[in-house]
């Protein structure tokens, strides 16, 4: 099977803009997420979970609460009687009040750089939501449906007690006065709900209705790939109580040195302190843990003293120092300058040659948050970028923020989910390591401003056989690592079977390259095939052929079987 693809290189800058804009690589257009449901079914819950999981791939989002916004036009909430249907004039500031939020999600979507906005409220009519799918069109925004239904007592009222008590509609503490009070506000809503009917009204529609905290679900017409990830993510959380405990491995030979990267064994303190985990977990009772490690040997040694079954997985290694594997900061200050600066110019988005970027760790990260969200208590032996990438999750970290979290060695996080947030606890084993810690550097305004360093990933270092370090691709922002040799003005590929092969610039036309692929396909055949050398490379061998008038890149590909 031969494929030609040609690409016009005449607007670069269009290409450049596009490349630089991390979210429209996931996102087309802005969407807007819409929750319904009555009160304590976990909207909000939901809203700040999601929002949280979808700022940490990069997607731009925010939660807009209807209730912040009644509070600001109403100070003092005084009763139920605020919700009921018959009252005109609350009706009419309710009314206003959302349009106030959706003028905000509009100013949001379209001048602050925003992909996603969560609009967080009841929206049990339809009649309101007949008006937000109306703004929406006016916009030309996407929108999602979020509906959640509850009918277990037990979850409501557990709902009431941890959130709803607190709000700040009810200041005062007594709770069972608070109770009865919600409970007539949830009736109020009652009157006049409308769920969302998939088989008539709402056919059209996009969403998905999440029953009962998520032991059912039913979806329809999810129709792109963000939508897809909200499904994926929604089905993926659950509301029970557990603890996820966060540590990096025992200190290893390579921390003692202060080389990065690498797979070097534990130090004599690292064994110390996988003795002393293994004290811990049994001072606290852990006897349903979980324990997950990585597949370098520092993880492994320190799961190996707590007796415990444990499991591997590739994708919880250390980030890919490339070039800069095994080498101290010291080192590669000395031998890649631009490199060090560069790094210090914008840690997430920098990407080591032949490595990755912070940014690369997090999607690598993704399926470990997913299986998290829906394990029991689970103890993480990781490293020290994997660890930021995975509290940055939990605690709401900013990209810009996330490289520069501290996770010392030796010490312990337990994070435990709550309403709105997640509460962590630290635990430090007495056991003295190294610090591995680096400061922020100070860095001028200009350079921290400046475009994202993007390189082009062209292989999953943690993911494949092949471990060869490749060198970087020549990407917007960055220059090469190597100086670029001048386009030569005649094609030629050596070595071919039949001779040297010849295209001259002169000659060079659409209908002229498709007739000289004609005639030369099975010399070209032959070349693949001569390439394939080792063997390794059986799916698929790529060779590109470069034309320097009229500007366009041709790339053949061949497929074997």
């Amino acid at each position: 099977i031969w494929q030609i693809i040609i690409v016009s290189t005449i607007d670069c800058n269009f290409l450049q803009l596009m490349l630089c804009s991390w979210a429209s690589y996931m996102t087309n257009s802005p969407t807007l997420i819409v929750m319904i449901g009555l009160p304590a079914r976990g909207k909000t819950y939901m809203s700040k979970k999601l929002t949280r999981y979808l700022n940490w791939i990069g997607v731009p989002t925010k939660v807009f609460n209807l209730g912040v916004y009644r509070r600001e036009a109403v100070k003092a909430y005084k009763s139920y009687d605020f919700f009921r249907h018959d009252n005109a004039e609350a009706m009419k500031i309710r009314k206003q009040c959302a349009l106030v939020a959706l003028e905000d999600v509009k100013t949001y979507l379209n001048e602050e750089g925003g992909q996603i906005a969560v609009f967080d409220a009841t929206n049990t009519t339809r009649e309101r939501r007949d008006l937000i799918f109306s703004f929406v069109q006016e916009n030309a925004f996407k929108v999602f449906f979020v509906e959640s239904v509850c009918d277990d007592p037990e979850v409501i009222a557990a709902n009431i007690l941890e959130v709803k008590v607190s709000s700040p509609d009810y200041p005062e503490t007594h709770r069972e006065r608070v109770m009865d009070d919600f409970l007539k506000r949830i009736e109020c809503y009652k009157v006049t709900y409308q769920p969302l009917d998939p088989d008539e009204y709402d056919k059209h529609l996009s969403f998905i209705k999440v029953m009962n905290v998520g032991r059912r679900f039913l979806v329809n017409r999810v129709q792109d790939y963000i939508q897809s990830k909200i499904v994926y993510y929604l089905m993926n959380i659950h509301v029970h109580s557990h603890s996820i405990y966060l540590c990096r491995h025992g200190e290893s030979e390579h921390n003692v040195q202060g080389r990065i990267g690498g797979d070097s064994e534990l130090s004599p303190q690292g064994r110390q302190f996988a003795s002393t985990l293994r004290e811990f977990i049994e001072e606290h009772k852990l006897s349903d843990l979980k324990v997950w490690t990585s597949q370098l040997r520092r993880t492994i040694q320190t799961a190996e003293e707590l007796g415990v079954p444990y499991e591997q997985w590739k994708i919880l290694n250390e980030i890919d120092a490339g070039v800069c594997e095994e080498m101290t900061y010291e080192m590669i200050q000395n031998t890649f300058p631009e490199e060090f600066a560069l790094r210090d110019q914008d840690k997430y988005h920098y990407r080591y040659p032949g490595g990755e970027s912070y940014q690369d760790l997090v999607q690598r990260l993704e399926p470990v948050i997913m299986e998290l969200e829906r394990q029991g208590n689970v103890l993480v032996i990781c490293h020290q970028a994997v660890m930021r990438c995975l509290l940055a999750y939990f605690l709401d970290k900013s990209a810009d923020d996330l490289p520069y979290l501290k996770c010392p060695l030796h010490t312990i996080m337990k994070l435990t989910p709550v309403a709105y947030g997640c509460k962590v606890e630290m635990f430090y084993l007495n056991v003295e390591a190294v610090n591995t810690h680096r400061d922020r550097p100070l860095v001028s305004p200009h350079l921290r401003n400046s475009a994202p360093l993007l390189r082009r990933n062209s292989y999953t270092p943690l993911s494949s056989h092949d471990q060869v370090k490749r060198p970087r691709l020549y990407s917007d922002g960055n220059q090469p690592w190597l100086p670029l040799t001048p386009s030569p003005t005649t094609l030629h590929i050596p070595d071919s079977p039949d001779g040297a092969l010849l295209l001259q610039q002169s000659q060079v036309s659409l209908h002229d390259v498709l007739s000289f692929m004609e005639h030369k396909r099975k010399n070209i055949s032959a070349l693949f095939h001569t390439m394939n050398v080792n063997g390794d490379q059986k799916w698929l061998v790529k060779f590109g052929i470069e034309i320097v008038h009229p500007v366009m890149y041709m790339t053949l590909f061949r497929h074997q079987n």
